[in-house]
C-alpha cells in the first residue's frame, strides 16, 4: 500500500460473511444439505479490501467487538494493507455478521443481517475519524450507516469537495438516505434499490438529482448498469459474459472499481462504470467476497 498518497476512507460495514450454498433446492420447513464458507465481510470493508488489493491506500472506519470474530477481522484487514487505526473496538459486543444463504447455482435465495455495532457509528463516534477524512482523496460510505450520519457526512463533503460516494446495501436501508442529498457525487445502488425511489427508473433517476446526487450509477446483474447523470439521458453498460461461481461480493467490487477510476478522473463516469463491470466480473468467478488472486496489475492493464 502507498501510503505517502490521500488515502481513501470506507466508513460502514465491517462483518463476519457466512455462506451457506444448497446442495439441491431448498425445502421450505425442513432440513437442507449445505456446504458452508466464512469470510471477512460487509459492504464497505469489502470496498476497502478490493481497493487495497489494487494497490491503493485505504483507512476503514467501522467498528468490530471484542470476540475472535473482530480479531480476525482486524488482522486480515492488516494483512491485505487496510489502515484499521479509526476502527472502533466495543467491548463485551460479538462483531456483526451477514448469513446468506445460496441457491445451487450460486444466486441468492436469502440473506440474514445481524448488525447492531455499525448503528453506533453516529456523528459523535465519527468525530474521532474527522482528521482522517479532510485529508482523504475520496470517501466512501455505505447505506448500513445510521440516518444522522449522513447530515454530517454531506456536510463534510460540501465544504471540502472531497468527493463523497454513497454505496447502498439493501431495499430496506434506503430510508436511511435524507431526503437532501447535496454533496453526494455519486450513488451506487441495484434495480431494486432504484424501486424504492420510484417504480419507473427515469422517474427514480430525476428524483435522486432533484435530491442533490451528481451521479446514480445502477447495477442489474448480467443486465449490465445504468449510469445517469444530471440532463442526460441514462446510459446502458452491458455486463461482461463470466461464468458465475457466487454472486456475493460482486456488487461491492462493481463500487471498487468505480471508487479506483474515480480516483485517475472523477468526472469520467463513462470510465468509471467500464473499471467497475471489469472488476465485478472477476469477482463473480471466485467464492471469496473479494478476489484472492487480485493485485495492482488489474490496474495497469486497463
Amino acid at each position: 500500500m502507498n501510503t505517502s498518497a490521500a488515502p481513501i476512507v470506507c466508513i460502514g460495514g465491517l462483518n463476519i460473511d457466512r455462506k451457506l450454498r444448497l446442495l439441491s433446492n431448498s425445502l421450505h420447513g425442513s432440513s437442507n444439505p449445505c456446504e458452508s464458507h466464512e469470510t471477512p465481510g460487509g459492504v464497505v470493508r469489502n470496498v476497502a479490501e478490493n481497493l487495497a488489493r489494487l494497490g491503493l491506500p485505504v483507512a476503514l472506519v467501522a467498528t468490530v467487538g471484542d470476540d475472535a470474530g473482530g480479531r480476525m477481522l482486524l488482522e486480515q484487514a492488516a494483512q491485505v494493507g487496510i489502515d484499521t487505526r479509526a476502527v472502533i473496538r466495543l467491548r463485551r459486543h460479538a462483531s456483526d455478521s451477514y448469513t446468506a444463504v445460496l441457491a445451487p447455482d450460486g444466486s441468492l435465495e436469502l440473506g440474514l443481517a445481524s448488525m447492531p455495532l455499525v448503528e453506533s457509528l453516529n456523528p459523535w463516534a465519527l468525530a474521532a475519524s474527522k482528521s482522517m477524512r479532510a485529508s482523504a482523496a475520496l470517501v466512501v460510505a455505505d447505506g448500513n450507516l445510521p440516518t444522522d450520519a449522513w447530515p454530517l457526512l454531506l456536510g463534510e463533503a460540501r465544504a471540502s469537495g472531497i468527493p463523497l460516494v454513497g454505496v447502498a446495501v439493501s431495499e430496506a436501508k434506503m430510508e436511511r438516505l435524507p431526503e437532501h442529498l447535496d454533496g453526494l457525487h455519486l450513488l451506487v445502488m441495484n434495480a431494486g434499490e432504484l424501486a424504492t425511489i420510484a417504480a419507473d427508473a427515469n422517474e427514480a433517476f430525476d428524483a435522486l438529482h432533484a435530491r442533490g446526487v451528481g451521479c446514480v450509477l445502477v447495477s442489474k446483474g448480467a443486465d449490465g448498469l445504468l449510469l445517469s447523470t444530471p440532463g442526460r439521458a441514462p446510459r446502458h453498460w452491458p455486463a461482461p459474459q463470466v461464468h458465475v461461481v457466487d454472486v456475493t461480493g460482486a456488487g461491492d467490487a462493481l463500487s471498487a472499481g468505480v471508487c479506483a477510476s474515480l480516483l485517475r478522473a472523477p468526472d469520467d463516469f463513462d470510465a468509471a462504470a467500464r473499471l467497475g463491470l471489469d472488476l465485478a466480473a472477476l469477482t463473480l468467478q471466485t467464492e471469496d467476497s473479494v478476489h484472492p488472486e487480485l493485485t495492482p496489475r488489474f490496474l495497469e492493464e486497463r
